[in-house]
């Protein structure tokens, strides 16, 4: 039986952690296996999709709605939001979503116009504004390269365009061949590089290569998200008991104290962001499941360390604080820094959990899936205005204080495809391909 998680209480009345000998039931198949489940996730799927149509921007792309789902007045175009919100209705499309492929038309347009530098090369994070200064930062341009390799498998025509820029870029200015790693940041016309490397960034590249390397069927891309695990994860985390280094300098020396004057700062928080272990646990099952199913050597390393970042994030960040919930941020004493929840946290936890019980088939992992998503039904869902609360407090209370209003739909609509596909292909070659 899944622990009661509306009510505070010590590690033992929590779900059994993986390796533990308790068995469900036997009359408990697995979520994963009931068809009554996949249809509650495709409805709020569904629901999500709805929610964020109105996140369409008028003059371009799509910018951030508020809490009750409207586009607030000078709300801006976002690249961020714009290449998520592309990727996630060229997913919707492919899967039959009437509507779906006018919004791709219409991310793919600003993502070719105005998010685009003409001048330069490269994406802007938000429509320019005279006088702003501009910089060329990794993680945006991840997400570009996610949401073009989805609206071309999609069958977008405009998107081969944007995928051959998204790829010159890349080459050209990102990717260092030596390091095996994005660099992170550069000045609008990439003449100076920023003294800063990024995990984050190189988190969502990997994403977006083995994306890349499904669609485009280029094994080259695979082993670039190789080696990214290899360094970041393989190299750092691991001998960091899994807890996951966020912040390096130019050199790839661990930069523990970075943004500790800032915790809360909602891409680079100072400490660790147990989330991201959850979220790169995640990536290295579908690294692996991609080795194996193109016959490539897959290194044993890969299921050991994306468990060990799996039992690292739920020992330093569930109900740590007397309260139900993953927090945001930890120090390196494993003490809490940031206590508030975020959805994309819980929403990465619910889909890792169901990438190993699928690899797996560890029935502690089928007990911590259903955890979570008790946990999102009663705390994150908004079934008053839609969506997710981006948020809560330590409280579980509605809160503001790292994301306000309601950015866009990327973690919350992927968790509730994740678990109806397999670890390999990755999600828009999965989709195209009729597993979903």
């Amino acid at each position: 039986m899944v622990a009661d998680i509306s009510l505070p209480g010590a590690k033992e009345a929590l779900p059994d952690m993986p390796g533990t000998t308790s068995n469900l039931p036997p009359h408990q198949n697995s979520w994963l296996d009931r068809p009554s489940h996949h249809h509650w996730l495709e409805a709020e799927g569904e629901r999500l999709l709805a929610f964020y149509r109105a996140s369409r921007h008028p003059e371009c792309g799509f910018a951030a709605l508020d809490d009750q789902g409207r586009l607030p007045d000078g709300a801006r175009p976002d690249t961020m939001i714009t290449a998520r919100m592309t990727h996630c209705y060229a997913l919707a499309a492919m899967r039959g979503e009437p509507g779906a492929m006018p919004l791709v038309a219409h991310g793919v347009v600003a993502l070719r116009g105005a998010l685009h530098d003409s001048e330069h090369g490269g994406w802007y994070g938000a429509l320019p504004r005279e006088g702003e200064t501009q910089t060329k930062q990794a993680y945006i341009h991840a997400f570009v390269a996610l949401a073009a390799a989805s609206a071309w498998q999609a069958g977008h025509e405009e998107a081969g365009p944007l995928l051959d820029d998204i790829i010159d870029i890349l080459e050209t200015h990102f990717w260092d061949e030596h390091e095996g790693r994005l660099r992170e940041g550069f000045s609008r016309d990439w003449s100076e590089d920023e003294a800063y490397r990024g995990g984050n960034s190189n988190m969502h590249a990997t994403e977006a290569f083995l994306q890349l390397a499904d669609v485009l069927e280029d094994a080259k891309w695979r082993q670039r998200a190789l080696s990214i695990i290899e360094r970041i994860i393989h190299a750092h985390a691991r001998p960091n008991d899994y807890r996951v280094v966020e912040h390096f300098d130019s050199h790839w020396q661990e930069w523990r104290d970075y943004n500790q004057d800032k915790p809360g700062d909602p891409f680079r928080p100072y400490g660790a962001t147990p989330g991201h272990a959850f979220e790169w646990a995640r990536l290295l099952l579908h690294l692996e499941g991609s080795l194996l199913r193109h016959g490539e050597p897959a290194p044993g390393w890969l299921i050991e360390d994306a468990r060990g970042l799996f039992h690292s994030a739920t020992e330093l960040a569930w109900h740590v604080d007397g309260e139900p919930g993953l927090i945001y941020t930890h120090d390196w004493d494993n003490q809490p820094v940031v206590h508030e929840r975020m959805h994309w946290v819980v929403a990465e936890a619910s889909s890792t959990a169901a990438m190993l019980l699928k690899r797996t088939g560890d029935e502690g992992y089928e007990r911590w899936y259903r955890c979570f998503w008790d946990y999102i039904d009663r705390f994150m869902i908004d079934r008053e205005h839609g969506s997710w609360a981006q948020e809560v407090d330590r409280h579980n209370r509605p809160s503001s204080s790292v994301w306000s209003g309601k950015p866009d739909l990327y973690h919350a609509y992927q968790a509730t495809l994740l678990p109806r596909l397999p670890l390999a292909p990755t999600l828009a070659r999965a989709i195209a391909d009729g597993a979903l």
